[in-house]
């Protein structure tokens, strides 16, 4: 008999850093699955549930809020063609 690993825990969970969220935002407005007018609270399509909690942290952490724009979080890729 085998012993089996206990589920991570949030804490365990990927830890997502500012600017790997940045990246990401970035990705998603290439490929057009999201807009820069769009609020943050549309990214929690695209990362797992679970993983949401440290988006969340690490947002607030950098004073964003989930109703503030996408384009916040990459303003120079959103605005820098005006």
């Amino acid at each position: 008999m085998s012993i089996k690993t206990m589920p991570q825990t949030i804490d365990q969970s990927k830890h997502f850093s500012i600017e790997m969220l940045k990246d990401e935002v970035q990705q998603l407005l290439e490929m057009g699955k999201v807009d820069c007018s769009q609020p943050i609270y549309v990214l929690c399509q695209f990362i797992p549930a679970r993983e949401w909690v440290g988006v969340e942290r690490e947002l607030e952490r950098h004073g964003f809020l989930l109703r503030d724009h996408i384009a916040d979080l990459n303003p120079a890729q959103c605005w820098g063609d005006d």
